[in-house]
C-alpha cells in the first residue's frame, strides 16, 4: 500500500512538471504573438501565426533568429526590410518607412520585457519609431542590445546604466538628439558601444574613461564637442572612431593596444602627438579633414602594422625626411593638401602593387603636376602685440606678391599649353563629333563629353605601371603564332583569349573582342582610350589595343584587341578548392584576395568620370600574382560591348541604368565572398536551398554543413560572423537593402582586424 502511495505521488509531481513546462511555454508564445501584433505583422514572422509550431525550434533566418533555454526564450534576433533613414524629421510617422500612428513604443517594451530571460536582444529596420523608454531596463538579463536602423529619438535612456549585465550595446542610424549620455561607466562589462550617425550632442563623455573592459567605441557621425579627454586607460579598446563630429581639442594620448582610429571631418588642432609613434598595434589612422598643423612624426609612418594611413587635407607643413623608412604593411597613405614641401621621401616615391600613396595639393619638388607654388606654403610669422601698421602692411604686401607671381604663372603655363599641347583640343573636337555619330551608344552626351576627366582617385599606384599604347595587328599575329589554338587560354562571352610574347620578351594576355556594329571606329577608339586610363593596384594591367578594320578606308571596325599584363599564378577559384594543385588559401590569405577586389570595384565605381559598371564579377576573373596579390581582369569591357542598352530605354535616364549596374557589381561580389566561405563546388548551386543553409549558419552546427573546413579550421568566428552578414546583405533578392562597396570593404577589412588579432594571440 505504501510504495503504491508513492508510486502516485511521484505521477502526480512528475505530470505537474510536464502542465508546468507547457505553461511556461505557452506563457512565452503569446508575448511572441503580442510582439507580431505590435510590429503591424510582417511577413517575415508569418511562420509565427502556425498554432502548432513549436516556436523554440523555428528555423534560423537572416531575418529571425531565436533560442530557448529551459522553456524561455533567451536570445531574439529580428532584422526588417524597412528602408534606411530617408527622412530627417523626428517624432512623426513616415510612410513605408515607420510603423503607423497606431504603434506605441511604450507598450511594446512593456510586452518585450516580459521575456525576462533574454540574454540577446537585436531588432534591426523595423520601423520602430517613439522615444525610448526607461522600461527597457527591465530586460536585466540583457547581455547584448541591438536597436539600429530605427527611428528611436529623444535621450538614450538613463535606466540602460542599471543593466549590469550588457556587454555590447548598438543604437547606430536612430535619431537621438539629447546629450549624448555620461553614465557609461556604470556598465562595467560594456566591450562594445556603437552610437554612430544620431544627433547627439554635448561634450565628450568622461565616463567612458572608466570602462576597463571596452574594446570597440564607435560614436560617428554625431553632433559631440569640444575636448577629446585621454584615453590611455582603456587598455583593451581596439576601435575607436569619432569621425564627423565637432571635437575641437588637439589629440590626447591614445591606448597602446588601438588596431583602428578613425577621427577624420572634425577640428582637432595642434600638433600630432609623438606618443601617437608607439601604437605598435595600430593598422588603419585616419585624421584627415581637421586642422592639424606642424610636422608629422616620422615615425608613424614605420609603425609594425600599420597599413592604412590618411593625413588629407590638414595644415600639416615641414618637409618629411627624404630616407624616411615605410613600415612593410603599408598600403595606403594620403599626405594630399597640406603645406609639405621638400622632396616627397624615398619609400613614398616607388609605388608598388602593395602602396598607393596621394600627395596633390602641397608644395613638394616632385616636378609632378597638382602641386602648389612653394611661396603658398610658407608660414607665416606670429605677430606681436606691439606691431603696427608697418606689419600690416608687410603682410598685404607679400601676398601681393605671392598673387602677382602665381598670376605670372598660371599665364606662362596657359601660354605653354597652347603652344605645345594642341592635342588636348583636337581630342574634345574628336570627343564632341564622336558622340554626335552615335548619341544613344550607351551613355549620354553629357556624360561621355566629360569622360577624359578622370578623379583623382584614377591616379592611384600608376607610378610604376606602364603606359597605354596602340599595338598593331602584325605585332599581336607575331606575338601568338598568327593567333594558333595552341596559345588560347579561354573563351567566354567576351571572346576568345590568347596568349602571346612580344618582340621584348614581355607575356601578355590578349583578348579578342567581337565586333561591334554599334559604335563607329572614332566613337570606339575614345571608349579604348577611357579604359586605358584605369590604373590601380589590383587591377590586371592594360597594356594597349588594336582596333582591326579589316582593311577597310571606312575605318569599320572588324575585331578589337585588347592586350593585358599576363599573371602566371592562377586565379582565386582554383585555389579555393580542397585538391587545388597550388596552395589552398587560408582565411586570412582569402580576406586579403577579397579586401583587393573589393578595393578594385570600388575604384571602377567612384574613381572614374562615368563609373564603370556591370563588371561581371566572378572568381575565374580574379587572378593571383607570383606575390599573391589580387587583380581583376575583364573589368569595364561593359563600355564597349554589345550588353549595353540603349541608356534611356524605358524612360528611365542614365541614373537609373548606372544604379542598376552597381546593384550587379555588388550582388555579383556577393557570390565571390559565398565561394569564398563554402567553396566552389557548393556555391555553385546558387539555389534557394543554399541561400536557407547559409542564412543558417549563425549555429556552430549549421557552420560545420556549410562553411568550408579550411576556413573553418583557420578562423576565428568573430571574423567568419562578420563576413556571412556581409554576404547575405550582398546577395539579398531586394537591390535596395544591398550595401555599398564602401560598406563592404569597411567590413571585409574590420573582419581581416579581427583575424589578425585573433591569429596573433595564438601565437
Amino acid at each position: 500500500m505504501e510504495c503504491c502511495s508513492w508510486f502516485l505521488l511521484s505521477c502526480l509531481l512528475w505530470s505537474s512538471l510536464i502542465l508546468g513546462s507547457h505553461q511556461l511555454q505557452s506563457s512565452q508564445r503569446q508575448v511572441l504573438l503580442q510582439l507580431r501584433k505590435h510590429l503591424e505583422f510582417p511577413n517575415l514572422l508569418e511562420i509565427w501565426n502556425d498554432h502548432g509550431i513549436d516556436f523554440c525550434y523555428i528555423s534560423s533566418s537572416s531575418q529571425v533568429n531565436m533560442s530557448c533555454q529551459d522553456n524561455f526564450v533567451t536570445e531574439l534576433r529580428i532584422t526588417g526590410d524597412k528602408p534606411a533613414k530617408f527622412d530627417n524629421s523626428v517624432g512623426r510617422v513616415i510612410p513605408n518607412q515607420t510603423l503607423s500612428e497606431n504603434f506605441s513604443m511604450d507598450s511594446f517594451v512593456v510586452t518585450l520585457a516580459r521575456l525576462n530571460s533574454l540574454r540577446v536582444l537585436s531588432l534591426i529596420s523595423l520601423g520602430l519609431w517613439g522615444p525610448l523608454p526607461d522600461k527597457i531596463h527591465r530586460l536585466s538579463s540583457l547581455e547584448y542590445l541591438d536597436l539600429s536602423s530605427n527611428y528611436l529619438f529623444g535621450s538614450v535612456p538613463p535606466k540602460i546604466s542599471a543593466m549590469v549585465k550588457l556587454q555590447t550595446l548598438i543604437l547606430d542610424d536612430n535619431f537621438f538628439n539629447d546629450t549624448v549620455p555620461n553614465w557609461f561607466d556604470s556598465l562595467s562589462n560594456l566591450k562594445i558601444l556603437r552610437l554612430r550617425n544620431n544627433q547627439l550632442k554635448g561634450p565628450f563623455p568622461s565616463s567612458i574613461q572608466r570602462i576597463n573592459s571596452l574594446t570597440y567605441l564607435v560614436l560617428s557621425s554625431n553632433e559631440i564637442s569640444g575636448k577629446l579627454p585621454s584615453l590611455d586607460a582603456l587598455s583593451n579598446l581596439h576601435l575607436l572612431d569619432l569621425s564627423g563630429n565637432h571635437l575641437d581639442s588637439k589629440l590626447p594620448s591614445m591606448p597602446k593596444g588601438l588596431v583602428t582610429v578613425v577621427l577624420s571631418n572634425n577640428s582637432f588642432s595642434g600638433e600630432i602627438p609623438h606618443q601617437y609613434s608607439q601604437l605598435g598595434q595600430l593598422q588603419y589612422l585616419d585624421m584627415s579633414f581637421n586642422e592639424l598643423s606642424g610636422t608629422p612624426p616620422a615615425t608613424i609612418f614605420t609603425l609594425p602594422n600599420i597599413s592604412y594611413l590618411n593625413l588629407a587635407s590638414n595644415m600639416l607643413s615641414g618637409s618629411l625626411p627624404d630616407q624616411l623608412s615605410c613600415g612593410s604593411k603599408l598600403q595606403f597613405v594620403d599626405i594630399s593638401n597640406n603645406s609639405f614641401t621638400g622632396r616627397l621621401p624615398h619609400c613614398l616615391r616607388t609605388e608598388s602593387d602593395d602602396r598607393v600613396v596621394k600627395f596633390d595639393g602641397n608644395c613638394l619638388s616632385t616636378g609632378l603636376h597638382h602641386q602648389r607654388a612653394e611661396s603658398s606654403c610658407m608660414v607665416m610669422p606670429v605677430k606681436h602685440k606691439n606691431s603696427g601698421g608697418k606689419d600690416v602692411g608687410i603682410v598685404v604686401g607679400v601676398a601681393a606678391g605671392i598673387l602677382v607671381i602665381v598670376v605670372l604663372l598660371a599665364f606662362g603655363f596657359l601660354v605653354l599649353c597652347r603652344r605645345y599641347c594642341p592635342r588636348g583640343i583636337s581630342e574634345q573636337h574628336l570627343l564632341h563629333k564622336a558622340v554626335q555619330e552615335n548619341p544613344a551608344a550607351g551613355f549620354p552626351s553629357d556624360i561621355l563629353n566629360s569622360a577624359r576627366f578622370i578623379s583623382q582617385a584614377a591616379k592611384l599606384g600608376t607610378q610604376d605601371l606602364p603606359a597605354c599604347r596602340s599595338f598593331a595587328l602584325e605585332e599581336l599575329k607575331e606575338a601568338t603564332k598568327n593567333f594558333d589554338n595552341s596559345t588560347i587560354l579561354g573563351e567566354g562571352s567576351y571572346g576568345k583569349l590568347y596568349k602571346g610574347r612580344l618582340e621584348d620578351g614581355t607575356q601578355v594576355a590578349i583578348r579578342c573582342l567581337p565586333s561591334s556594329k554599334k559604335y563607329s571606329f572614332r566613337n570606339l577608339k575614345l571608349r579604348l582610350d577611357l579604359l586605358a586610363k584605369l590604373r590601380h593596384p589590383h587591377l590586371v594591367c592594360l597594356l594597349g589595343h588594336c582596333i582591326d578594320s579589316g582593311g577597310q578606308d571606312d575605318y569599320r571596325v572588324n575585331r578589337v584587341f585588347l592586350i593585358f599584363e599576363y599573371i602566371s599564378n592562377g586565379s582565386f577559384h582554383t585555389r579555393l578548392y580542397e585538391n587545388s594543385p597550388g596552395k589552398v588559401l587560408d582565411w586570412s590569405e582569402r580576406l586579403t584576395v577579397l579586401i583587393g577586389v573589393a578595393k578594385a570595384v570600388h575604384f571602377l565605381h567612384t574613381g572614374v568620370i562615368p563609373g564603370f559598371f556591370n563588371n561581371r564579377l566572378k572568381t575565374n576573373n580574379i587572378l593571383l600574382n607570383e606575390h599573391g596579390n589580387a587583380k581583376l581582369s575583364d573589368y569595364g569591357l561593359s563600355i564597349i560591348s554589345e550588353e549595353i542598352v540603349n541608356c534611356r530605354e524605358g524612360g528611365e535616364g542614365f541614373k537609373s541604368w548606372q544604379m542598376a549596374r552597381l546593384e550587379d557589381d555588388v550582388y555579383g561580389f556577393g557570390f565571390i565572398l559565398l565561394e569564398s566561405l563554402v567553396g566552389p563546388s557548393v556555391s555553385g548551386r546558387k539555389d534557394k536551398l543554399l541561400l536557407d543553409e547559409l542564412a543558417s549558419c549563425d549555429s556552430p552546427d549549421g557552420r560545420r554543413k556549410l562553411i568550408s573546413p579550411i576556413v573553418l579550421a583557420t578562423c576565428s568566428q568573430e571574423s567568419l560572423s562578420i563576413v556571412l552578414s556581409i554576404t547575405n546583405k550582398c546577395i539579398c533578392s531586394e537591390s535596395w537593402s544591398r550595401p555599398s562597396f564602401e560598406d563592404i570593404l569597411w567590413n571585409l577589412q574590420y573582419a581581416a582586424q579581427i583575424q589578425a588579432t585573433a591569429d596573433g594571440s595564438k601565437i
